[in-house]
């Protein structure tokens, strides 16, 4: 093998996934000091990638998800020839590994899933032990090197500017991040949401709403009910909300993407879990609390409750969240 190596990263199509991955990429770098990292991903990652120093650029990956096209694969593969010497790719899919393999990469490196012999030239076993632990299983991509937290680069100029304009001093707000791209069985009760931003404002903090456009009808709910909340979902691009989040005291989130982010720029971070399990994609930090109900029924992994009850969240009370907050705050509990 080279000594610098290109490498093509077939990337995942999640945010909370793409910040994971990060945990391979440190990997290769170490492993290979002088490598050329690509990440092949859909064009609103590369806000996400180019706060990554391991990455050389992002490649816009031309398909929607879920879409087969196999001769656009086989076209966009053929593009590619005599540009990478190795490959890994992180989506388990059969469709996936094809580009790699279109572009006749000399090494493609992936875990088995959809019976993906021939595709890849080297199959990384995955223990039944961290099927569903995403970082774990795309570090053991790597087969070496150390496996590093991930850490996303901070803008802090345009940090500055998205404070003035947003009305928030630094280290002075909480972010709540109360979607969930996934499915309704991760997002916790906009009423939660709303008593927890009411407490805290009450003990002298402001709260910042942050999300996509997909998540503004829900922070919109929050801050009807939390009046002096800063609902700035859909107002912010992703590479925006990275730096407001680091600019943050503290962070509340879904499993999500952006729980994700919170921990990768360092901001003390409560994680509430419903549907999947702390266990398998906690955040990537020391300075984390998991708020999690482990009911008979969870983790279902699935997006939305099958039993039609979501008790794993709406019985979560907001007591428990808020003393998980008061734990990072280090604000002594009430007699």
């Amino acid at each position: 093998m080279a000594e610098s190596p290109a490498i093509l990263v077939i990337g995942p199509r999640w945010v909370g996934d793409m910040v994971m991955a990060q945990c391979l990429f440190s990997a290769l770098k170490e492993q290979y000091p002088n490598a050329a990292i690509d990440v092949l991903a859909p064009a609103w990652a590369a806000p996400l990638v180019k706060r990554m120093p391991e990455i050389r650029q992002q490649i816009d990956f031309p398909l929607k998800p879920g879409a087969l096209e196999f001769r656009i694969r086989r076209r966009f593969g053929r593009l590619l020839r005599g540009r990478y010497d190795m490959a890994y790719v992180l989506p388990g899919s059969w469709k996936s590994a094809l580009i790699p393999f279109f572009a006749r990469i000399p090494r493609r490196v992936g875990n088995l899933r959809e019976m993906r012999y021939g595709l890849l030239t080297d199959i990384v076993p995955l223990p039944d032990a961290v099927k569903r632990r995403t970082a774990l299983t795309y570090f053991g991509l790597a087969r070496g090197g150390t496996f590093q937290a991930p850490k996303l680069t901070v803008d802090t100029v345009s940090q500055a500017a998205l404070l003035e304009r947003s009305g928030l001093t630094a280290k002075t707000f909480v972010a709540l991040m109360p979607g969930a791209e996934f499915g309704p069985a991760k997002r916790w009760p906009s009423e939660s949401y709303a008593e927890l931003a009411r407490g805290m404002m009450a003990k002298g903090l402001k709260v910042a709403l942050l999300g996509s456009r997909n998540d503004a009808e829900v922070t919109a709910e929050i801050a009807a009910l939390a009046p002096g909340a800063v609902d700035l979902a859909g107002k912010t691009r992703l590479e925006d909300a990275i730096d407001l989040i680091a600019a943050a005291r503290l962070a509340v989130s879904n499993d999500s993407g952006l729980m994700h982010v919170a921990a990768a720029v360092g901001t003390p971070i409560v994680a509430v879990y419903g549907s999947t399990s702390p266990e398998n994609t906690p955040p990537l930090s020391e300075r984390a609390e998991l708020v999690w109900l482990g009911l008979s029924c969870s983790p279902c992994h699935q997006k939305t409750c099958p039993l039609g009850h979501l008790n794993c969240l709406k019985t979560l009370d907001v007591a428990r969240v808020a003393a998980a907050v008061d734990r990072l705050l280090e604000i002594p509990a009430a007699a």
